[in-house]
């Protein structure tokens, strides 16, 4: 996915185009939202053969680069993220706001930087954590199974 995110031909995305640049990146974050809070529920309802272990990292994985791909298209827009100039910075930028660092390298300016940042703390704080927390659950109980073989016989 990341090499993806390098690869692929975004620069059609932006000031240019603005109308299919913002259903683009809202469509992206309802799907994989939906798809996320999916997981979210499998795993708090036990369900049988699920793979969150794979799944839920690959999504938290894909929220990131919709977010930095976003970043990337708002920033052909003068003014709007002062500082981020290449596919690694959007990443990079991405990953600070996400870890709450800010270290203020990069800063949103414009109103739709602005905007997007604040869905991305919200996001993060909603679907992020909860994807989270159902996977560390996950995995808890896959080593409590798995760790505890019985008594000696």
């Amino acid at each position: 996915m990341v090499t993806a995110y390098f690869l692929l031909p975004l620069d059609g995305l932006g000031p240019q185009r603005p109308a299919l640049s913002w259903t683009l990146f809202v469509l992206a974050l309802v799907l994989v939202a939906v798809l996320l809070l999916r997981q979210v529920v499998h795993v708090l309802l036990g369900f049988p053969n699920i793979r969150p272990g794979l799944v839920i990292p690959l999504l938290m994985t894909l929220s990131i680069l919709v977010f930095a791909a976003t970043y990337l298209a708002l920033a052909q827009r003068p003014g709007e993220l002062v500082g981020l100039d290449t596919r690694l910075d959007a990443l990079y930028f991405t990953l600070v706001t996400l870890a709450t660092i800010g270290y203020g390298d990069i800063t949103p300016h414009g109103q739709a930087a602005r905007l997007v940042a604040v869905l991305q703390i919200l996001y993060s704080f909603i679907f992020l954590t909860a994807a989270a927390t159902a996977l560390t659950s996950y995995l808890r109980t896959m080593l409590r199974r798995h760790g505890n073989p019985g008594p000696p016989g």
